[in-house]
């Protein structure tokens, strides 16, 4: 996924099991104009207590790859969509040259409206930069998205993986950033006070197909 260009991503969250999703909804969500890519993962750390969580849990994502004329399709019972445009600034990490085969799927808003730039600025300037120099063993980019609209959960940090164990890349992650910084700066990295974590798990790729 590392050549992505469209304008976003719009994810569906599902209980239904992978191989069902599949063969039922992703032709339908990539026949919309704008539409061009589909990937389907398996969440492998389902009901995490590790961390807060304000969205149902869900075993299987949807990740479609759209561009400017995509519209989301109408809702389903049982499956929440979310759409999300890229953001001004860019993506951070490194290009492997391997598929994205794991994903680390983090969504947080801001506390009040107001605070969003805020909470931005931390996200990319402090805890997405020292993941990105960290140069976690299975990490390859993380791109900021922002709800369309503006709604909530407001950004999508989507952390592309190039293993197949994504949860293990994920818990390697924070003692890997720990041992290269100092402890104001480690303080810093961990939270802010704008901070709402909506969401936040590991998941494995199981299949994929273009338009």
């Amino acid at each position: 996924m590392e050549d992505r260009r469209g304008a976003g991503l719009y994810l569906e969250m599902t209980d239904a099991a992978p191989a069902g999703y599949a063969a039922e909804r992703v032709l339908r969500v990539l026949g919309v104009p704008g539409a061009t890519r589909a990937t389907w993962w398996e969440n492998v750390r389902r009901g995490r207590e590790d961390l807060p969580r304000m969205l149902p849990e869900f075993g299987t994502l949807g990740v479609y790859e759209v561009d400017e004329r995509f519209a989301p399709p109408a809702p389903l019972e049982g499956i929440a969509g979310h759409l999300f445009h890229t953001t001004a600034r860019p993506g951070q990490g490194r290009l492997t040259g391997r598929p994205t085969i794991g994903l680390s799927l983090v969504l947080i808003s801001p506390r009040t409206p107001e605070e969003a730039p805020a909470l931005r600025d931390w996200a990319d300037f402090v805890h997405l930069r020292h993941i990105a120099e960290a140069a976690v063993p299975g990490y390859s980019m993380v791109t900021p998205y922002e709800h369309a609209g503006g709604a909530d959960p407001r950004f999508l940090h989507f952390y592309e993986m190039d293993t197949d164990d994504p949860e293990a890349a994920f818990q390697a992650m924070t003692p890997l950033v720990r041992a290269r910084v100092d402890r104001d700066t480690f303080r810093a990295w961990t939270g802010h006070p704008a901070l709402r974590i909506w969401y936040v798990n590991s998941f494995r790729r199981v299949g994929e197909r273009s338009r």
